[in-house]
């Protein structure tokens, strides 16, 4: 498998963790997620380029900023609202497209109780005492064919219909969410995924894969990899959330910083770092020296060794490369991710994001440049 499927991850190891993955048909990645406690969100965007991808971003940040502080249901629907009055009002002022639009699957987990609110075909999943649920019904011409006994679920993943989704966020100001209210238990695991996995993997394969992979990085990375080998017809995106079990100590990997090299931003990485350096600074170097992040740096994308920032005036980074890649030609929800720093687990690693980025705004790869010696509505038009 090509190392650029490697993009776009965030691990909060023992708890919670998300991937998204271009897929391998699509040109550009128009699904958007969020994965931060007490808020999950998927959300798959339809409109073609510079638009399916401007409606998904617009929902998750109107999500962001909406999104009620404590279980209920009514204002994490109005959240759903208020996301899609925004992506309307945003293509009648000419961001993106006329006829953007977006799914949306969200919710949020506040100890026991959860609250799922959902628009269009991205799915939520419980996995209770070893049996997966389907908690959503998709709001697809394929669901409704099925409910009337027209097709089985089996023809409806081949219908040439089944892109055709009959609710989303962006095609009608009076849209509503269906919204489900649950009780979890210790045990349970939450699946929230675009139609680029429940599309291409069948439901008791992803039961399967949830029951075998204790780890959410490791199972949403196993989840990619079977929608990819499956096709990979659309982009992929998923969410797993434990959301009773709490965070175990992480033992450091050999070599690698261990889970400080997870996808989190400069604060918590100067934490680290004077830790480190209380136990010793030819430690605290090793260390550094083993961490790469990719950064946006004079407007353009740079691949560093090290931490972000510097403790105590002392750095603890070192620049790899600096890039002809403007970050005003990525998205906005990839620009704001390299703002802080996205960590990565190796150089390479960090160029197969570069990689990426280039194909993402069409642009070819050049010799390095400084361093130190990165609405009824079909989607997918």
């Amino acid at each position: 498998m090509s190392d650029k499927h490697q993009i776009d991850q965030v691990k909060i190891p023992q708890v919670y963790a998300a991937r998204t993955d271009v897929g391998c048909v699509r040109e550009h990645n128009e699904d958007s997620f969020i994965a931060a406690t007490p808020l999950f969100v998927v959300a798959d965007g339809m409109g073609g380029h510079e638009a399916g991808e401007v409606a998904s971003e617009i929902a998750i940040n109107t999500l962001l900023e909406k999104a009620p502080s404590s279980p209920d249901g009514e204002g994490l629907a109005n959240a759903v609202r208020a996301a899609n009055i925004a992506i309307i009002s945003a293509a009648a002022q000419g961001v993106g497209r006329p006829g953007m639009g977006t799914t949306m699957t969200a919710a949020q987990i506040f100890d026991d109780q959860l609250v799922i609110a959902q628009v269009g075909d991205s799915r939520a999943y419980l996995l209770h005492e070893g049996t997966l649920q389907r908690v959503t019904r998709d709001h697809s011409l394929v669901a409704d064919l099925v409910d009337q006994g027209r097709i089985t679920e089996e023809e409806a993943r081949v219908h040439p219909q089944r892109s055709v989704i009959t609710r989303a966020l962006g095609s009608d100001a009076t849209v509503e969410p269906d919204i489900y209210v649950l009780r979890v238990s210790t045990g349970d695991r939450l699946l929230l995924c675009s139609d680029g996995l429940s599309g291409m993997v069948q439901d008791s394969g992803i039961a399967s894969i949830l029951r075998a992979n204790p780890d959410p990085q490791d199972c949403c990375d196993a989840l990619i990899r079977e929608a990819l080998a499956a096709g990979g017809m659309d982009n992929v995106t998923c969410v797993v959330v434990d959301p009773l079990k709490e965070p175990e100590p992480e033992k450091p990997a050999k070599g690698s910083g261990g889970w400080l090299k997870a996808h989190l931003g400069p604060v918590i990485f100067a934490v680290a770092f004077v830790a480190i350096l209380a136990a010793g600074i030819g430690g605290a170097y090793a260390y550094a020296h083993n961490s790469f992040f990719v950064i946006a740096e004079d407007g353009v994308v740079c691949v560093y060794r090290g931490l972000p920032g510097s403790v105590a005036g002392i750095k603890a980074n070192w620049l790899e490369e600096k890039t002809d890649i403007p970050v005003d030609k990525l998205s906005p929800t990839t620009a704001s991710r390299l703002e802080g720093g996205l960590a990565v687990d190796s150089l390479d690693d960090a160029q197969a994001l570069l990689t990426e980025y280039r194909h993402l705004i069409g642009a070819e790869p050049s010799d390095k440049a400084d361093g130190d010696g990165s609405r009824a509505q079909a989607k997918g038009e």
